[in-house]
């Protein structure tokens, strides 16, 4: 095959869309991880809640903003992802700026003598609620704008972009806190999601998705969304995966604070991105590697690279080993997400992707729900009361393994026994 053939393969496998819709999630999450990378310590130290009040808010936000995807994707898989897209960027926008006004001096008085824990509880959940239908949207997206001959490299193209935006938004968000200070932090995700809303209006193009013409009322997509909780096999899988997220998530509970307290001046956000950066230059070759791998067993391998990066710093602790442990961690998770995102693609009904892709996000919600609170707790107790934050290290890596036996046992006993239609 010629070049100019490769090329223009390459160009009838993916909708003009598709590139639209990867390019918004590019900044959405740029806007996200910006803010992400600073939320434990803009908690603690600007707005002066403990650890674990920090973190118990931080699982609300991250908690909600991954489980509303379920929902988010019934809605958008009903009344378009275009419309969803409008929406999640309308609030997400608003949402950001109202996070960063409270621990602005310009809204001091709109804030004193209020119960700040409690205001902040009610932006975070509407900001979640924003943000629930952005994945759903893309995921959905990405499924019916590509072939089946393109989609496996279709979501690892998207996972790609996506850590192209986890890894500007740390560097953006520590140029801002440096030179502004941390609550400017939050405007500049406002800004990116605001600028994305006028994208979608002018560019998104909406597709449908090819086979059976979606007729089911609201109603019947509610249903739909209950009955999938009725699935033991697909829901057990997600709440494995569960395990695997809550190890990823102490990069953005543990690590900021230990960081800002044995290296003040270190840029943890810089070090936080260690993981984009890591799939950014690998993931490609990565996905190239593993091609050959079935879904289960790309799984498998991806929870076991990640788990062992922990023992990196749990037996070599310093700054520049913490950063190698995250790098490390991200290969595991290249190796796996883009596999996952394929095989909840697989399972999905006709007209239901964004359906099932909310689901995919379920194991995240459950992670950030528990390990916010769970992170909080650790460090207050092994790094602070203790002094022995070493322990934490080996407490994730004893969840890694878990995790990987577990997610080994269900892709040899239980998917290689059920047909993939009712798994």
């Amino acid at each position: 095959m010629s070049i100019s053939e490769r090329v223009r393969s390459f160009r009838q496998g993916y909708h003009p869309t598709f590139w639209v819709a990867n390019g918004m999630e590019l900044f959405e999450r740029l806007a996200y991880y910006g803010q992400a990378t600073v939320l434990s310590i803009f908690l603690r130290n600007q707005l002066k809640f403990t650890e674990i009040e920090a973190g118990q808010l931080s699982s609300i936000f991250g908690g909600l903003i991954y489980a509303l995807p379920i929902v988010g994707g019934t809605l958008a898989d009903k009344f378009g992802f275009r419309k969803a897209f409008s929406i999640a960027f309308f609030m997400l926008a608003v949402g950001y700026f109202l996070i960063g006004s409270t621990g602005m001096e310009t809204f001091r008085g709109v804030y004193e003598g209020l119960p700040l824990f409690w205001v902040l509880t009610v932006i975070l959940i509407f900001t979640a609620m924003g943000g629930s239908f952005i994945k759903p949207s893309v995921l959905g997206t990405v499924s019916v704008t590509t072939t089946p001959e393109t989609k496996s490299f279709g979501y690892a193209v998207y996972y790609w972009l996506v850590n192209i935006g986890a890894a500007a938004g740390p560097a953006i968000a520590y140029m801002v806190r440096d030179t502004y200070g941390i609550e400017f932090v939050y405007v500049v995700s406002a800004v990116s999601c605001l600028l994305m809303l006028v994208v979608n209006f002018f560019f998104y193009k909406e597709v449908k998705a090819a086979g059976k013409e979606d007729t089911e009322s609201l109603g019947k997509k509610l249903m739909n969304l209950v009955m999938v909780l009725g699935n033991f096999r697909f829901i057990l899988f997600l709440l494995i995966f569960s395990l695997y997220w809550i190890m990823f998530w102490q990069i953005f509970i543990v690590v900021p604070f230990f960081v800002a307290d044995n290296w003040p001046d270190a840029p943890f956000e810089i070090i936080q991105s260690a993981g984009a950066w890591s799939i950014i230059i690998l993931q490609l070759v990565v996905n190239r590697a593993t091609k050959h791998l079935s879904p289960g067993a790309a799984m498998v391998t991806g929870f076991a690279l990640s788990t062992a990066s922990w023992l990196i710093v749990a037996l070599f602790p310093n700054i520049w080993t913490l950063t190698a442990t995250i790098f490390s961690f991200a290969i595991g998770e290249m190796t796996q997400a883009p596999r996952y995102y394929e095989y909840i693609s697989d399972v999905a009904p006709p007209g239901q992707q964004g359906l099932f892709q909310g689901y995919a996000f379920l194991p995240i919600a459950i992670a950030w729900g528990v390990g916010g609170t769970f992170g909080g707790w650790l460090y207050t107790k092994y790094a602070r009361e203790a002094g022995t934050p070493d322990v934490i290290w080996y407490i994730l890596f004893g969840i890694g393994v878990a995790a990987t036996v577990f997610m080994y046992l269900y892709t040899r006993y239980i998917t290689a026994r059920t047909p993939a239609s009712q798994t």
